[in-house]
């Protein structure tokens, strides 16, 4: 059913609407509604436009169960709401891109709506039925990302989906709505089936209708036909159709009251010249077919003529005039006209002066393409546009295309087949508007057509390289190996429209290398390259006659000779690898094959090793010069004639030169002996000279030398003298003094026995003072005179004289003399007593000694006093004049200096040795003695010391110490605690007895005396502080033990405690007693066995307990050893052929998991033990193996991680008996009766545990009769036949081994016996551990000990 403008809807108060109905030939109507829906909050404007279509109108029908709709008008509608006054650049409402279209369908077929949607941001998209009711069964919505759609889907439609559907797409910015509609029609066939279900199904019994009321006919009178009003009464049974056609009138002319109604009027517009202008209105038009009218002025506008100029545009009831592209002619007043409504707004257009919208950009094009440069203005102008290249106007022709767009805005110039000659500047001038802008070009690249070529040729040929390029307008460059050789007229060069090449005539080695053509182009920065090799291969010969060495004298001519077996080839000669260019007195000489080097006159410059060498050929010899060595005459004569002299120590160099060839052997003589390199002595060989060098020359150098040159030519001697002077000799022998009295000394002494080569010229006499250092010259004598007498002598003085001689060389060394005395000797005096220092004040001190004790053999003529500064050197005298006193008083001194003083005697022979130095003093006022101590108190105590703390006392000088002193209580006398005071205000008085109590006073002590004493109150025990006792463990004492048997057990625990506690040692819980021995002090304790036994483990508690508290502390001790040995062997035989060992455990298997039995066997033949099995933990094992008629023995071993036990072994043999040898016997036959027996188990297999590399056997005893099948599975796999295991059964024993275990062996093994009777099976586990994999091995002993065989 239809309502007024919308479908099924009813009208709300807030949106006004009209609705005109037009009747069309077809019977079809078409109805145009608008809305506006305001709010007072906000402001919404909703523009929407529908059409409908009638087809046909159905009636609402109700039923008893359901309700039933059909939609049977085609509905398609737009709404666009936005949400945002301003929507920021880039961001959109949400709109349609495909719309949905409206469906119309029968039953059971499919229908699809698709949309494709936009908008930023992202809208969402949601479907909705016009009705409100929900979705059926068989609607399916999702996205097509392929095709970018949102769909609705209906797989098989029914008459409950005919209905509108809304489309509704958000997003922040706003809301965009479409509405179409979907028809579905009666499918006779689905009639018929609903038919065929109606006879199936029990009839429902029908509600009764319910009577429309009067406000539902006349909205569905509304939206019909005039001529169906009476027939769509009847339908509904509505029998007042005369006062519903009278109510239907009078509701339409309350909506026809007010057809206009202008909610916003027209504005007027200021716009520039060129812009598009708006003109628009919003209008409530109760008919929206309306006519509208539009004037410019009082003329009409033609919308349909004005060929895009004017456009209507309606949104919602928003109705606007767009003018695109206004000038000043379309200035003026615009007026609409709608029904009795007229609303008018004036344009006024502003002309702006013309400019350019676009600028003129630089344009890049490839060669021989197309180039565009376009400008566009702001404005039409009838100025002419000129075009410029280079200064020169551009006119359309094959080159230029000047074209001018509809619009006559944009200009537009076309460079075709541009070249590098078209690149530069193009100018558009119009009017007062100029721009420019350049033309680039991007050249084509230049392709070689053919690159060069490799090329080889042979020595002296000719060699030519070409190439073609792509273009003839390049331009070249020739490069050999990377250089330039364009301009090099070693070559030639040939240039041919695209072809290059280069010719090289004469070809030389030097020719090979890489060629390369450079290629460049204007207006393109490449090079373009194409290089080939040319080889030039050597022309070789050989040599036919070859050179020989030669010796010849110096000035004689000589040559050098080689023949080549090819005429055409060069050579060079070479003298020590080195071309012969242009020496003096060469020539080279070429004739044919022949190759000469002719010396006019041979030379030293011409000696050394030639060398011919040609290409394929060469030829070497040597030129020699023989000469017999030779010296200048004129050398030999000077050398004979003048000696060589030079200076002791000096270096003496004799340089001779000499001629000779070959090099002469050069020997030195001295005094006829042949002289050797050493330290000293040097020879140097040049060519042409020989050098002796003797280096630090003594006289004993001096001599004849002689110089011998010899060659095989000859031999040559030359004779020299060579003197070293040197420094005469000191006098000889003893000095003897002639007079030795108070004035004069007289000595006598003898002339040196080598004069040092020079005349000896005087001799200096120098004496000392006994015990001084210094010599001073006292006289000279001339050569002749050998004695000296000295008179400025003192009596009783000792003196020490030194003689030396003089030459023109320099000074001997010293004869020296002994101490002599003039007259009788006369001492300085002894040493005075240490100086004593009394009346001190802060600059003086006076000082006293005691005379010497002796003087010397003179009388002490007065004393020297000095002074230091304490912890100085530098003494210092303090009286000009001698003192004769023994007391002197010291004024001058600084305040708060410490000064030591001594004293010095003096008599005729000088100054005694200094006094040792008096105790240090401190120049001060004297020193008031300090106050009383303040504050003695106790800090802290201990067994031994005792801590004591004091303040200075307040009276008195400041002290420089404390004298502390201290008394026990069964004495009464004081003692002082240290032998100097003590610097502090604190002190620790130790080795003290314990718990005994001790007195203390105390008093301060300065240079100025000693203060008087303060005692403690109350005496002090030397005992630390009540403490309870407390354990020092420190992560030292662990609280778990593991000993070996043997080893010591020592529990060492340090501890604190005041009074030190009292120690009581337990083991598990009772106090020990027997072997340990117990160390207990007042900090520590220790419990030590020297050598544990398995009984001594247990818990052992160490407990402190004084009168202020108690502490224990527990250690488990676990001593292991080795394990004691099983007990009680039993051999039994079981199964035949195999034999079962029960014992008794060891004791120890218990205490230790890792316990165990080893199983051995001996056969009686061998004293070789074997082992049977490793690692049983159960006291039986069953051995197989075992061979018929032989005798065993066999022995069970405990282990454990420290050892094996003693063996337990087995008492008697045992044996496997053989089979019985048959005897024939003529017995009667006897004939068993035999018994059938079903396969049964006696001892199954059992769980084994193997380490990695072992062999592995496992066996089970069974009965049966017949003699049952017998199949071995791994798992669920057969493994009988399987290589891989060894099987064997015999006497109703069945064993596998499986030989060298791994990983993979592991698993569950099942033995299968079957016969007639039935059939028997039994399962075992493997398990295949590594050799450190304790803790499967740990598992499995716990888990199943006994049940595994290891």
């Amino acid at each position: 059913m239809l309502e007024p403008a919308l479908l099924h809807c009813t009208p709300r108060p807030s949106i006004p609407m009209a609705t005109k109905i037009l009747q069309t030939s077809g019977g079809m109507m078409e109805q145009r509604s608008e809305m506006q829906m305001s709010s007072s909050s906000s402001t919404t404007v909703t523009m929407s436009s529908t059409k409908l279509r009638k087809v046909s109108q159905t009636s609402k029908i109700v039923e008893e169960q359901s309700v039933q709709r059909k939609i049977s008008a085609v509905v398609e509608s737009f709404s666009q709401v936005q949400k945002s006054f301003e929507i920021p650049p880039g961001e959109s409402v949400p709109d349609f891109e495909e719309k949905p279209r409206p469906i119309t369908a029968q039953e059971g077929d499919k229908a699809s709506f698709k949309v494709k949607v936009s908008g930023n941001p992202k809208p969402t998209v949601t479907w909705k039925r016009e009705s409100g009711r929900p979705m059926t069964e068989g609607v399916q919505t999702f996205f097509d990302s392929i095709n970018k759609q949102h769909v609705l889907k209906i797989k098989a439609l029914t008459m409950e989906d005919a209905d509108v559907y809304k489309c509704i797409v958000s997003n922040d910015h706003g809301d965009a709505i479409y509405s179409m509609s979907l028809i579905v029609t009666e499918n006779p066939a689905m009639d018929f089936k609903k038919m065929l279900k109606k006879r199936s199904v029990p009839a429902v019994k029908k509600e009764e209708k319910r009577p429309i009321t009067e406000e539902e006919m006349l909205k569905i009178l509304a939206g019909a036909d005039k001529k169906d009003y009476e027939r769509i009464c009847a339908e509904h049974g509505f029998t007042d159709f005369r006062g519903i056609l009278k109510k239907l009138k009078e509701m339409k002319k309350k909506v026809d009251v007010e057809m206009v109604k202008v909610l916003k009027p027209l504005e007027d517009v200021t716009e520039k010249a060129g812009a598009n202008v708006v003109l628009d209105t919003i209008l409530e038009l109760k008919d929206p077919n309306m006519k509208m009218m539009w004037f410019k002025g009082t003329e009409l506008l033609r919308i349909q003529y004005s060929l895009g100029k004017y456009e209507l545009k309606q949104m919602g009831t928003k109705y606007m005039l767009h003018i695109s592209n206004v000038s000043l002619q379309d200035s003026g007043t615009y007026t609409l006209q709608v029904g009795d409504k007229t609303l008018s707004a004036k344009l006024t257009v502003i002309d702006e002066p013309m400019k350019f919208l676009t600028e003129l950009k630089p344009m890049r094009v490839t060669e021989r393409q197309t180039a565009v440069f376009e400008v566009r203005l702001s404005k039409k102008s009838d100025l002419p546009l000129v075009w410029k290249f280079k200064g020169k106007e551009v006119k359309r022709d094959e080159k230029f295309d000047v074209t001018v767009s509809e619009d006559g805005l944009t200009y537009t110039l076309k460079i075709k087949d541009v070249r590098p000659s078209d690149t530069g500047d193009y100018t558009m001038s119009i009017g007062d508007l100029t721009a420019t802008a350049p033309l680039f070009i991007e050249r084509i690249p230049i392709k070689f057509v053919s690159h060069l070529k490799n090329v080889r040729v042979k020595e002296k040929g000719k060699a030519r390289l070409e190439c073609e390029m792509s273009s003839k307008d390049v331009h070249i460059r020739w490069l050999k190996d990377g250089r330039d050789i364009t301009n090099n007229p070693r070559y030639t060069f040939m240039r041919e429209g695209k072809r290059a090449e280069i010719i090289i005539d004469d070809c030389d080695l030097a020719d090979s290398g890489e060629y390369a053509i450079v290629c460049t182009q204007d207006s393109d920065a490449n090079e373009y390259v194409s290089s080939s090799n040319l080889t030039v291969d050597e022309r070789f010969a050989t040599v036919k006659s070859g050179m020989s060495d030669v010796q010849c004298p110096t000035g004689s001519a000589s040559e050098l000779c080689v023949v080549l077996n090819d005429e055409k080839v060069d050579g060079v000669w070479l003298k020590d690898g080195k071309e012969v260019t242009d020496m003096s007195g060469i020539q080279v000489m070429k004739q044919g094959a022949v190759h000469k080097l002719i010396f006019s006159k041979v030379g030293e410059e011409h000696e050394g090793k030639y060398t011919f060498r040609a290409k394929g050929a060469e030829s070497e010899a040597v030129l020699s010069i023989a000469d017999p060595p030779t010296i200048d005459a004129t050398m030999l004569e000077v050398l004979a004639s003048h000696p060589v002299t030079v200076k002791a120590g000096q270096t003496a160099t004799i340089k001779i030169p000499f001629k000779g060839k070959p090099l002469p052997k050069v020997t030195w003589y001295k005094d006829g002996i042949e002289m050797t390199e050493d330290e000293r002595t040097t020879v140097e060989r040049e060519v042409d000279s020989t050098t002796l060098v003797l280096s630090k020359c003594v006289r004993e150098d001096s001599g004849a030398v002689m110089l011998r040159l010899k060659s095989d030519c000859g031999t040559a001697i030359a004779n020299l003298h060579l003197n070293v002077v040197d420094h005469p000799k000191p006098p000889q022998g003893k000095v003897e003094f002639l007079e030795r009295t108070g004035k004069c000394i007289t000595m006598k002494w003898k002339a040196p026995r080598d004069n040092g080569g020079k005349q000896v010229t005087s001799f200096v006499i120098e004496r000392r003072v006994a015990g001084k250092k210094s010599w001073i010259k006292v006289g000279e004598v001339d050569s002749s005179t050998t004695s000296f007498s000295n008179d400025k002598v003192e009596e009783g003085k000792a003196y020490q004289y030194r003689i030396r001689a003089v030459n023109s060389q320099g000074t001997s060394e010293p004869l020296e003399t002994e101490e002599v005395y003039a007259g009788e000797p006369i001492e300085p005096p002894g040493t005075a007593s240490q100086p004593q220092i009394a009346d001190v004040t802060k600059d003086a001190v006076t000082v006293t000694w005691a005379p010497p004790a002796q003087d010397g053999g003179a009388p002490v003529l007065g004393y020297i006093i000095e002074r230091r500064k304490k912890g100085s050197s530098m003494w210092v005298p303090v009286n000009k004049e001698l003192v004769q006193d023994t007391k002197f008083t010291v004024d001058g001194l600084v305040e708060d200096v410490e000064y030591e003083f001594r004293v010095t005697s003096v008599n005729r022979a000088g100054p005694g040795a200094p006094s040792t130095a008096s105790n240090s003093v401190l120049a001060k006022d004297p020193i008031r003695a300090p106050g009383l101590v303040k504050d003695l108190h106790v800090t802290d105590s201990s067994n031994s010391s005792i801590s004591l703390g004091w303040s200075p006392p307040e009276q008195g000088d400041e002290p420089s110490g404390y004298i502390l002193e201290v008394r026990p209580d069964d004495a009464k006398e004081w003692t002082k605690c240290t032998k100097i005071p003590i610097t502090g205000t604190s002190y620790t008085v130790g080795g003290l007895q314990e718990r005994m109590k001790y007195f203390f006073r105390i008093r301060a002590v300065n240079e100025g005396g000693v203060g008087e004493p303060i005692e403690l109150d109350q005496g002090v025990l030397a005992m630390p502080p009540p403490a309870a006792p407390k354990f020092d463990l420190q992560g030292k004492l662990k609280n778990q033990m593991v000993l070996r048997a043997g080893m010591a057990l020592c529990i060492h625990v340090t501890f604190t405690g005041s009074p030190p506690p009292v120690v009581t040692w337990l083991k598990d819980g009772i106090p020990t007693k027997g072997r340990e021995a117990i160390t207990k002090g007042n900090k520590h304790s220790q419990f030590l066995i020297s050598s544990c036994q398995r009984s001594d483990s247990g818990v052992y508690r160490v407990h402190l307990r004084n009168d202020y508290g108690e502490v224990h502390y527990d250690v488990n001790v676990h001593v292991v050893d080795f394990p004691r040995p099983p007990r009680n062997l039993q051999l039994v035989e079981e199964v035949p052929g195999t034999v079962t060992l029960h014992w008794q455990h060891t004791p120890d298997l218990a205490d230790d998991e890792n316990t165990h039995y080893i199983i051995l066997k001996r056969d009686t033949s061998t004293a070789t033990w074997f082992t049977a099995a490793d690692r049983v933990f159960s006291n039986k094992y069953t051995v197989t193996g075992l061979l018929p008629g032989r005798k065993y023995y066999f022995r069970v071993i405990a282990r454990n991680n420290i050892g094996d036990s003693d063996p337990l072994d087995s008492k008697e043999l045992f044996s496997i008996a053989k089979e019985k040898e048959h005897v024939s016997l003529n017995m009667k036959e006897y004939k068993a009766k035999e018994r059938s027996v079903k396969p049964e188990f006696i001892l199954p297999l059992k769980d084994h545990a193997v380490r990695r590399g072992y062999d592995c056997t496992m066996s089970c005893a069974f009965l049966g009769n017949p003699l049952p099948q017998v199949s071995w599975y791994k798992g669920d796999v057969k493994i009988s036949e399987s290589p891989r295991f060894w099987q064997t059964t015999a006497n109703g024993v069945c064993t596998l081994t499986i030989p060298v275990c791994s990983a993979k062996d592991s698993g569950d093994y099942t033995l299968v016996l079957e016969n007639a009777l039935g059939k028997a099976q039994c399962k075992c586990n493997l398990v295949i551990f590594d050799k450190d994999d304790k803790s499967l091995l740990e598992s499995l002993t716990d888990a199943r000990k006994g049940k595994h065989i290891m």
